[in-house]
């Protein structure tokens, strides 16, 4: 760019960023907010259970989990120091250094995650799934995974196949 002409977005891009957030922003607090209603659980309890329901052994170390849902490793520990007052998750040593803490889902944790799973859905279907068509979502599916894979994630973090175990 050569100048500050150059960075300037235009009015139909303009006009989508603006959409991509306050529709990005409505829809999270919405969900969240269903979630929370119906279950009890914020997103970000859920987003943990749901992560540790994919590991071996309901087990992920707390740095690589804090990594997998985008939030600092101390949000990521007060939301696990919640989940373990509620019995929902326990800190172990990791398995393999005995040095790292990982973050354990309990089976009280994965029947909760299991009660909750249908309602997050619904609310999700209600909200986003079902309102846009499906070659839409997946234009929007498909760039998020590009932000992802330009910010140097790996699109690992976002879980496995919706085939493969507890489905979102």
């Amino acid at each position: 760019m050569t100048g500050d002409e150059d960075i300037w977005l235009d009015e139909e891009q303009q006009r989508d960023w603006r959409a991509s957030i306050v529709g990005m922003t409505y829809l999270l607090g919405v969900v969240s907010r269903d979630l929370e209603i119906a279950t009890g659980l914020s997103m970000p309890e859920y987003e943990i259970l749901v992560r540790l329901s994919e590991a071996p052994d309901w087990s992920v170390r707390m740095s690589d989990l804090a990594d997998q849902v985008a939030h600092s490793r101390s949000r990521v520990t007060h939301t696990v120091t919640r989940l373990e007052a509620a019995g929902l998750v326990e800190r172990r040593p990791t398995v393999e250094d005995k040095r790292g803490i990982a973050a354990t889902m309990t089976r009280d944790g994965f029947d909760r995650l299991q009660a909750a799973a249908p309602f997050h859905v619904r609310s999700v279907r209600a909200r986003l799934v079902d309102v846009v068509p499906r070659e839409q979502l997946a234009q929007v599916g498909d760039a998020m995974r590009a932000v992802l894979l330009a910010a140097g994630l790996d699109e690992t973090l976002l879980g496995p196949h919706p085939s493969e175990g507890l489905r979102d």
